[in-house]
């Protein structure tokens, strides 16, 4: 029954846990094997992500290399990394990408401060959904006489407390990875 909170605070949490990974896939200057983590693949008719075609590597500080394991899905992998909007340009030497870092600049940092704004409105969104959901479901049970208003009350209470706290971890997250992201 979704008028569990427990239900509720577990699907919040798990807007919250994709948030943070897609913020760690953001750059901050260094080459990291979670940078590509976000990014979903074209290929054998469905969205893949990258890990599941290629070994993602960090041969040095500055440069990532995925090395695809299907020929066929070469030309994918290139086109899904270069238009994920992450300022990466992949060098193809066959089934090698040998992926550059580049320095970051004041605008690049503010394209990446906006990405990540869009990540955390994202997961705002999915969990006043899993709100509206409990919210509704409370009604519902009001309406049908399985709860009184004074537990319905208690009940959209702790749902509504729960959705601000969640929103304030979004915001943390967000408040420490934009500040990551502006460190020079």
């Amino acid at each position: 029954m979704p008028t569990d909170v427990a239900e509720l605070k577990r699907r919040m949490a798990g807007a919250v846990s994709v948030l943070k990974g897609e913020l760690t896939g953001l750059r901050t200057g260094r080459a990291s094997v979670n940078l590509l983590d976000p990014i979903q693949v074209a290929a054998y008719g469905s969205s893949m992500p990258i890990n599941q075609l290629a070994t993602v590597s960090v041969p040095e500080s500055r440069m990532l290399s995925v090395q695809v394991w299907d020929r066929t899905t070469v030309q994918a992998v290139d086109r899904a990394i270069r238009e994920a909007n992450l300022g990466l340009n992949p060098i193809v030497e066959g089934q090698l990408l040998r992926i550059p870092i580049p320095e970051l600049n004041a605008e690049r940092r503010q394209e990446l401060v906006k990405v990540a704004h869009k990540y955390a409105e994202q997961a705002r969104v999915a969990v006043r959904n899993v709100r509206r959901d409990g919210m509704e479901h409370l009604k519902k049970a009001e309406k049908d006489h399985e709860m009184g208003k004074d537990e319905h009350h208690a009940l959209s209470t702790k749902v509504q407390d729960l959705t601000d706290k969640i929103i304030k971890e979004i915001d943390e997250a967000l408040a420490s990875k934009e500040a990551e992201i502006m460190q020079v």
